[in-house]
């Protein structure tokens, strides 16, 4: 089910993990940002890099590993 709003932060990089097998435009509808794929493509990458995880492509994500956060505990 896709987001009513654009998502941000964690939230958005556990949407992205959850659908990356699903394709680039599926997740970016997924999570909230309809067809604006450079929109969510900037958001994820400011959301990652808030995180200190380094993904310089959506393909990187890894769909089915924990992301380890700044903080040293697991996103998943």
């Amino acid at each position: 089910m896709a987001s009513s709003a654009p998502l941000t932060g964690v939230i958005l990089v556990d949407c992205a993990k959850a659908n990356v097998a699903s394709g680039l435009a599926k997740a970016c509808d997924r999570c909230g940002y309809g067809d604006d794929i450079k929109a969510f493509q900037a958001a994820l990458k400011s959301a990652c890099d808030e995180m200190n995880v380094d993904i310089q492509e959506f393909a990187e994500l890894p769909a089915d590993a924990p992301i380890k956060h700044d903080l040293g505990t697991e996103a998943s």
